[in-house]
């Protein structure tokens, strides 16, 4: 190679052979000139759970205890086997926001009477895609009416 000549190639060229750092990018790093990373946003949160077959009334019971707990949930559709959550929450990125999502089902499973079902889906959406996907007519319908309803 003659002298020079990686420089000419620019700053990412480098000589065959030659071992290169590794870079990542942890969760929750924004690029410059994006929000900071430490400001809540709006998240929306589709939960799924199934399991064996439980009591419809037991079901709903402990939805609506579920939701009188945390009223930040928005509405909960149940059958005798599986159920869905649907609610905003409030997190600082999309990881802290599944998080918080996949713990609810099994942190509140004694307290609220839940079955012991496991969950089977979860969707976390920001708010400006949630609003898009509704206005396209291929998003999930805003929740209503609000609470605890059969499918």
């Amino acid at each position: 190679m003659r002298p020079g000549a990686a420089a000419s190639r620019g700053p990412s060229a480098r000589v065959p052979g030659e071992e290169r750092a590794l870079t990542s990018v942890a969760a929750g790093d924004r690029y410059e000139g994006e929000e900071p990373a430490d400001l809540p946003r709006l998240w929306h949160v589709t939960l799924s759970v199934s399991g064996d077959e439980a009591p419809l009334q037991e079901v709903r019971r402990a939805l609506e205890q579920l939701a009188h707990d945390h009223p930040f949930l928005l509405t909960s559709r149940y059958a005798n086997d599986h159920a869905e959550i649907r609610y905003w929450e409030e997190a600082r990125d999309l990881h802290d926001a599944a998080a918080v999502a996949l713990r609810l089902w099994g942190e509140h499973r004694q307290t609220a009477g839940l079955p012991p079902w496991e969950i089977v889906g979860l969707e976390v959406i920001d708010r400006q895609t949630y609003h898009q996907r509704v206005a396209e007519g291929y998003g999930p319908l805003p929740a209503s009416p609000v609470g605890v309803h059969p499918f």
